[in-house]
């Protein structure tokens, strides 16, 4: 197998890469302490220096395996290799393209940090080992011309890192001879806080009951900073009401209504949410005017939110709103046209609109309201929430055979929708006269070895990026057999069914052609070549004999293999005596002959009840002669009551087997004298009910047997029998769990039967021994605090009854239970992928104990308490399982515990995830088509989902033939799709849209008749529109020109 594997040819791309540094050696394995962003931080520039934030992929980080990946995933799949073995995914030995086990994130490096090293951590997997590179802005770092770079098995170590020279967008770019992969995004930020400017601050005078703004004007900062303010002398801080309010989005001091109480000193206090650190703004006095007090005047708004606020699907938005006036106004919110989300906050005396966990229903038209006495003031703002990218379908690896066509297809959800762009080893791919990019497709014409690399991706949209990588591997080789399959000799009897196997190994998928002879070989009805190659005979005759020949053929070469076919007459076999009765302590010969092709050897076994006898250990009682070549004997000396039963004999051939039995019936010995009317029966079983019959023989022959006697029990004795079996169980942490087979009633031998279990820790001489008083009695559980799990014990279990203690079983070693899971299964992920579907994933920590036979999930909604949960459980490793059946647009928490016999473990941190919105309910409209011979334009009205439904993605137009189950389905993300009629007859076509949620409400039925694909000439053309609307007649008017380009 893996000789004809070397010389399957790949694409090396080792002459194109450059070689790399080594780690520096004695590096400190320390590194300076930096924040990592959260997934969804925005970011500077992309591979392509277009701006936009980074989302780092769900798939991109986990282990994968060295195989192929991703095979839990739904694809268009294309041809695999010809006869090529599925176990080299899990092989350690077969070489793949770079994976990445762990990907670079965003970092925030403190300026003052004591530490003065950054770490951008990559690492990937691959056979070979892969290499590193990395990229800051889309260029290459040359590591080797800058002291201050260096690399540590892919992670990328900055010493004395600058903001000017430093900071900007990394990622990592590995590589193997298959292939290169390009890593996530990764922004690198220092964070520092300025000094405020030292000039004094001018005083700001006003007048009694008139509104003040105090501005803070911070220095220069990174990242966020937070706000807050001094009165007179630290740490005096300025209490925040319905008359003042700090804007966090300014810094600036709002005073609505100032009173005497108000003057002083007021100072600015900032404060890095990184660092920590905090500076103070000079003084700003604030003063009384002498001129009176400030009448009463109406509300002015002095801080709002943006005329637009975006924000991500569940984060927390912060709406601020702030008036001056005299009455202090009072602030209210509320969503035009809607109502205000029932989870929305007002804090800050209601100047700051909180929404946690905001979702796309959340977005629409808010409105701030200031009040008094005197009037009101009104700002109205746009909340839009948008989402990141998320797969919905993403790449598989994939092998092909030169010449065949490559699909790929990623999906990906995300508002605004994605847009994809494709990377073959790190690099832009571009349209070529092969290649087409259509909408996350990527379709390779006739794949050639040229084609063959790492393949990434990447669904954007204005908010951030995801990729998904796989491994494209072209195979090209001749033709070869595997050494089971070359030369040999198949030997059958007639009427049977023969299969010659040919399976060659080769890419691409050979043609067979088989020979018997010099002539080719012709199907008929009895000989047929199977789907993979093989030849199958049914029935066959002595005029299937003779040598066949296997030719596999494809561009690269041929090979070919012989096979030798004889056909013999079946073997019969006569065995007598058919049934025989013996008296015990008789002797008898059973004779079994063959009737078989003189021209094979046989060979003959006995069995009795099934089971080969063994003549080495029956006591001398039985004895095989091979009286002759086709005939054997079995010699019964000396028979007991024991070897009743049926006997068998077996004759095995070169090209058949076959068997036939006999039985014997075993009785008591015929007493000597006709006159006596008495016997002793003698090695019965104690305690057991015996019932007796007699029978009478002479010469003549025997009679009848007599009536059967009253039920009588023999005495009781010591139990000789002990248990069998006897084996550990799983249980409880610190138990020792003993079980065997019970004995029967028929070997207890007396009343008051029982159990002794025996047992020790292994290596040590005391026996402790526990009384189990049940006959019945298969198990026994000894519980100690002090037993550490899996502690081996030396156990036997012995009987007894009223008559005294019997033996003991065998001494076998159990070990302790291992008890209950200890560990919460982690990394657990809650994926919505419909409207009623949710898949969850987790991953377990392998621990020596308590190691779980299953994992079991709970979900509850999110209005529900978490004792009101469902729970589905799985068996094995699995790691996934899909949650179906789900109530459409609901949020559920999810957790995860791992089980086993001894009980639950600990139950994950609870996930959480929301189905989709149900699919549009609106069926597409006014469909309208024109027919061009087996060509069908069609066209319609695009679908309008309700606010609780799911967003329009594309389109699908199935169509099938008339009295067909089955449709063909096209997808397109347009209002109008062509169809091919391959064939003549009556097609039936309906449109429905898709969405997250799923497909929508079909269209009506339209029926069309397909031609036999000769041109219909444009004259010959006809419009016609299905219409669901009054609108239809408009329509047809419009549309009704000579033209049929539409």
């Amino acid at each position: 197998m893996w000789l004809s594997w070397k010389l399957l040819l790949f694409l090396s791309l080792t002459g194109c890469l450059s070689d790399y540094s080594e780690a520096v050696p004695g590096l400190p394995t320390s590194y300076a302490a930096i924040l990592r962003i959260k997934s969804g931080s925005s970011s500077l520039a992309s591979f392509n220096s277009k701006n936009r934030p980074r989302l780092s992929s769900p798939s991109l980080g986990g282990v994968s395996s060295p195989g192929w990946r991703g095979a839990t995933q739904h694809y268009h799949s294309p041809t695999n290799l010809y006869h090529f073995s599925e176990t080299f995914k899990h092989d350690e030995s077969v070489d793949y393209g770079p994976v990445f086990v762990q990907e670079p994130d965003d970092m925030i490096f403190p300026t003052d940090s004591e530490e003065k090293k950054v770490s951008l951590n990559c690492q990937a997997r691959g056979n070979p080992t892969p290499t590193y590179r990395w990229l800051r802005n889309g260029t290459e770092i040359d590591i080797e011309s800058d002291y201050r770079f260096s690399l540590i098995e892919g992670s990328l170590i900055i010493t004395n890192p600058s903001e000017t020279k430093d900071s900007g967008q990394y990622q990592c770019l590995t590589t193997n001879m298959f292939g290169s992969i390009l890593s996530r995004e990764a922004v690198l930020q220092f964070a520092y806080l300025g000094n405020f400017s030292g000039r004094t601050r001018s005083a700001v005078s006003v007048r009694e009951g008139q509104g003040v703004v105090l501005m803070c004007s911070p220095p220069l900062h990174s990242p966020e900073i937070i706000y807050s303010w001094v009165f007179n002398e630290f740490p005096s801080f300025v209490a925040e009401d319905s008359r003042r309010f700090i804007s966090q989005e300014t810094g600036n001091l709002y005073i609505s209504k100032v009173q005497t109480s108000d003057v002083g000193s007021y100072i600015c206090l900032v404060k890095n949410t990184v660092t920590n650190a905090r500076v103070l703004s000079p003084p700003t006095p604030l003063t009384l005017r002498n001129d009176g007090a400030m009448g009463e005047y109406e509300p002015k708004i002095e801080v709002h939110f943006p005329y637009t606020v975006t924000a991500a699907r569940g984060t927390t938005v912060k709406m601020e709103c702030f008036a001056l006036g005299n009455p202090v106004p009072t602030i209210s919110w509320r969503k035009v046209n809607g109502h205000n989300p029932s989870k929305a906050r007002l804090r800050k005396s209601q100047a700051v609109l909180e929404i946690p966990n905001v979702q796309l229903e959340d977005s629409g038209m808010y409105e701030c309201k200031a009040e008094n006495s005197r009037g009101r003031n009104v700002f109205r703002g746009q909340l839009q929430v948008y989402t990141y990218p998320h797969w919905v379908e993403k790449l598989n690896d994939t092998q092909l055979d030169s010449g065949e066509p490559l699909r790929w297809e990623c999906k990906a959800t995300g508002k605004p929708r994605p847009t994809y762009r494709w990377l073959k080893n790190g690099a832009p791919l571009w349209p070529q006269s092969r290649i087409e990019m259509i909408n996350g497709v990527l379709m390779i014409h006739s794949v050639n070895v040229s084609d063959a690399g790492m393949y990434q991706c990447l669904a954007e949209n204005k908010y951030g990026t995801i990729y998904a990588s796989a491994e494209l591997k072209v195979l090209a080789s001749a033709p070869t057999f595997p050494l089971n399959q070359m030369r040999k000799t198949i030997i059958v009897t007639k009427g049977q069914e023969v299969v010659i196997e040919c399976k060659p190994e080769a890419s691409p998928k050979p043609t067979i052609t088989w020979k018997k002879g010099d002539k080719v070989l012709r199907e008929n009805k009895r000989v047929t070549i199977l789907p993979h190659g093989s030849l199958r005979i049914l029935n066959a005759s002595k005029s299937d004999e003779g040598r066949y020949l296997c030719q596999g053929v494809n561009v690269f070469g041929s090979a070919e293999i012989i096979a030798s076919l004889s056909v013999k007459d079946p073997t019969r076999i006569e065995l007598t005596p058919k049934k025989i009765e013996l008296t015990v302590g008789e002797s008898i010969v059973l004779s079994c002959k063959a009737i078989h092709d003189s021209t094979m050897d046989v060979t003959f076994h006995w069995t009795l009840n099934g089971q080969p006898i063994d003549f080495e250990k029956e006591g001398g009682h039985f004895e095989s002669i091979k009286a002759q070549a086709s005939s054997a004997d079995l010699m019964i000396r000396n028979i007991l009551l024991m070897h009743a039963g049926r006997y068998g004999c077996r004759v095995q051939t070169a090209a058949d087997t076959v068997s036939d039995e006999t039985e014997l019936l075993v009785r008591v010995p015929d007493l000597i004298s006709g006159d006596m009317e008495s016997a002793m029966a003698v090695e019965l079983n104690p305690w057991v009910e015996y019932e007796f019959r007699v029978v009478a023989t002479n010469k003549i022959g025997t009679g009848d047997p007599s009536a059967p006697s009253r039920v009588i029990r023999t005495n009781e004795a010591v139990p000789k029998t002990p248990p069998a079996n006897v084996s550990g169980r799983s249980g409880r942490r610190h138990e020792l769990v003993i079980a065997w087979e019970p004995v029967s009633e028929e070997f207890q031998s007396g009343e008051g039967f029982g159990y002794i279990v025996a047992f020790r820790p292994n290596g040590t001489r005391g026996w402790k021994e526990k009384m189990v008083t049940s006959s019945d009695a298969s198990k026994f559980i000894y519980r100690d605090e002090s037993v550490p799990p899996l502690t081996p014990f030396e156990v036997k279990v012995g009987v007894y009854n009223n008559k005294g203690d019997g033996p003991f079983s065998p001494i076998v070693v159990i070990c302790s239970a291992e008890g209950e899971p200890t560990a919460a299964p982690i990394d657990v992920k809650a994926t919505s992928l419909s409207v009623s579907e949710i898949l969850v994933a987790w991953k377990h920590i392998k621990e020596s104990l308590g190691r779980p036979q299953g994992f079991e999930v709970g979900y509850w909604k999110d209005m529900q308490q978490e004792e009101a949960a469902e729970k589905v459980k799985t068996e094995g490793n699995e790691s996934s399982i899909l949650l179906t059946g789900l109530e459409g647009n609901t949020l559920y928490h999810l957790t995860v515990r791992a089980y086993n016999a001894a009980g639950y473990g600990p139950p994950s941190t609870a996930v959480h995830a929301a189905t989709k919105k149900s699919p549009p309910s609106q069926a597409p409209g006014n469909i309208m088509w024109i027919q061009d011979g087996s060509h069908v334009s069609l066209g319609w009205e695009p679908v309008r989902p309700l606010a609780n439904e799911s967003d329009v993605m594309g389109y699908k137009v199935l169509f099938r033939q008339e009295g067909q189950s089955n449709s063909q389905v096209i997808e397109t993300q347009k209002t109008s799709a062509v169809v091919l009629l391959p064939d003549v007859g009556v097609y039936i076509i309906e449109v429905c849209a898709v969405s997250e949620g799923g497909d929508g409400t079909a269209s009506p039925q339209i029926r069309v008749p397909s031609f036999s694909g000769g041109k219909v000439t444009s004259a010959q053309s006809t419009l016609h529109v299905f219409s669901t609307s009054s609108s239809s007649i408009t329509l047809l008017l419009a549309l009704m020109v000579p033209s049929t380009s539409w």
